[in-house]
């Protein structure tokens, strides 16, 4: 396996941050991810989807959908997967009736935006403002993966879930959605964060990780550079590796302080390179 092949990066992590945020979609710099990205020897980038000007981005655009393609053909770099920040920020699971039905059919109009454009993996984030804070916005979750169930049916797109629960309740949770259609995005930084062993969650539900996000967190606290925090990244390197995981690691790590956007992600790519190679080296 050549692994770098399966290193991918959270679109707008080569730009400058958007309004002092982490994570948004790069208005201003979009297309030219597309370049950085090929020019630094990345194939893989995932999108990333904000409730605010959704149905304004460029992936829910005709003429966005041109662009987009004509930038993979010209560029070399695919499109797996999607995080769907939307999803958190605005949880349909969490409001009723015309609300709910307004942001259901969004989610349906982003699975097929997805499709058409090859994406085959949005994941729902249920962290933060998007966590499941009871039974009852679990099985209102559950209940809208269903309204969706015959459209991913139809196109082959899979729903993942990053989640805050301990291993056996995330376990038990994803054992009621249908394993075709829904796994779960593994974020190496996150679960550093919440305190959990990574030998306890991938023993609980391993076979269902679809995606694996990569950063490091402190435990109890924010994101840090890789290394810097309380994830040990090699070891969760190898026991995914050893549970049989052949998905994309996509980079979601700490921005850089200097404004090297893309030598930061060179940096961390190579890090992660090292650590996927140890474990071929290590067997």
């Amino acid at each position: 396996m050549s692994f770098a092949n399966k290193i991918g990066f959270m679109q707008g992590r080569f730009t400058s941050l958007v309004n002092g945020k982490i994570q948004a979609f790069p208005w201003m710099h979009w297309q030219e991810e597309f370049v950085l990205a090929s020019r630094y020897g990345f194939g893989l980038m995932e999108w990333t989807l904000d409730q605010e000007h959704l149905a304004r981005n460029p992936l829910m655009t005709d003429a966005g959908f041109k662009e987009i393609k004509q930038l993979i053909d010209d560029h070399g770099v695919t499109v797996p997967s999607l995080t769907g920040d939307c999803f958190m920020q605005s949880p349909f699971y969490k409001v009723a009736g015309h609300e709910r039905a307004h942001l259901l059919n969004d989610l349906e109009d982003i699975v097929l935006a997805c499709a058409r454009l090859g994406i085959k993996l949005i994941l729902i984030p249920l962290v933060d403002n998007g966590r499941l804070e009871n039974k009852r916005q679990e099985e209102d979750l559950l209940q809208g993966m269903e309204h969706i169930f015959s459209v991913l049916e139809k196109t082959g797109v899979v729903i993942s879930f990053e989640s805050d629960f301990t291993p056996h309740k995330l376990a038990r949770f994803i054992s009621r959605l249908d394993s075709r259609y829904f796994g779960i995005t593994y974020d190496i930084g996150n679960s550093a964060a919440f305190g959990y062993l990574p030998q306890d969650e991938i023993s609980a539900y391993g076979g269902r990780i679809v995606n694996v996000h990569v950063k490091d967190r402190i435990l109890g606290g924010s994101t840090v550079p890789l290394g810097k925090g309380s994830a040990n990244i090699p070891a969760v390197v190898h026991l995914l590796l050893e549970n049989g995981y052949c998905g994309n690691f996509i980079l979601q790590t700490a921005r850089a302080t200097n404004n090297d956007h893309a030598g930061s992600l060179c940096f961390y790519r190579d890090m992660l390179l090292g650590w996927l190679n140890d474990h071929v080296s290590d067997g």
